[in-house]
């Protein structure tokens, strides 16, 4: 890609990297809005809410980078160069992130590669979709004696496969929430099983907190068929843990049980 050069003696290069929240544009900071009223270059990930563009300029350029976990279409080296190129040649880029910046989007790479070029950068924290999309079904994170703590843990790391930390977060009484696991739920659902957690309340959330949700309820023994039966895809996020027994939802597996310790007596 080349890009037009203008004049550097008026360009104060600056990167922004701003988190968009989980998907509902409303979801946005008001210091995010203020930083892409200001941008001259505004690079956006593939779950952007694309109305979150209006709030740039009219003139500002807007360029698509296609990240997310099943699209290669722009490397993260091409990503860094483009965010570069165009902040020394225009001024002001936003990049704009899913969620939040530093939650597995690697904003702390970007940041690091920008400051080797001494250009100043800022962060605008964004919603992440871990907290902000249980939250938004009713989902606390810690409630009680359910849950003292939470974990956020990615299903499949850098090499494609699932985090050895999931097999510790596992053995614990607190809340998980996976990214990037639908795919794998059959293997993650395998480890919960083993640490004798069959039975413990599961939530699979779809395009969180945007017109498309889905959300599907269950435990860890049935979630795959569950997942299977409803067609849910990515992009979700799983929760584990006691804490998913307070959605609505969960009333109808709670009368399931409750019918079936009946008939067994």
């Amino acid at each position: 890609m080349i890009l037009e050069k203008v004049d550097r003696n008026v360009v104060e290069p600056k990167i922004t990297l701003v988190g968009a929240g989980p998907g509902d544009p409303d979801l946005l900071t008001l210091k995010g809005v203020k930083a892409l009223a200001t941008a001259n270059v505004v690079l956006y990930d593939a779950l952007v809410n694309e109305a979150l563009l209006n709030h740039a300029p009219e003139n500002a350029i807007k360029v698509y980078v296609g990240k997310r976990s099943d699209d290669e279409s722009f490397s993260q080296k091409l990503v860094n160069k483009l965010m570069i190129d165009y902040a020394l040649n225009y001024g002001h880029v936003v990049r704009l992130k899913s969620g939040d910046p530093f939650v597995f989007a690697r904003g702390y790479e970007e940041v690091n590669v920008a400051e080797s070029y001494n250009i100043p950068t800022e962060i605008v924290p964004g919603v992440s979709s871990a907290l902000g999309v249980p939250g938004l079904q009713k989902i606390p994170m810690v409630y009680g004696n359910m849950s003292e703590s939470f974990w956020v843990v990615t299903g499949t790391n850098a090499q494609g496969q699932i985090s050895p930390d999931l097999y510790v977060a596992a053995k614990s009484n607190a809340t998980i929430v996976v990214l990037m696991g639908i795919e794998k739920i059959k293997e993650i659902a395998s480890i919960f099983k083993a640490e004798g957690k069959a039975n413990l309340p599961v939530a699979v959330i779809e395009n969180g907190s945007s017109k498309e949700e889905n959300v599907v309820v269950g435990i860890v023994d049935t979630i795959e068929e569950l997942i299977e039966e409803k067609k849910l895809s990515s992009p979700a996020l799983l929760v584990f843990g006691n804490v998913v027994s307070l959605h609505p939802q969960f009333n109808s597996i709670h009368q399931f049980y409750a019918i079936m310790a009946q008939e067994e007596y």
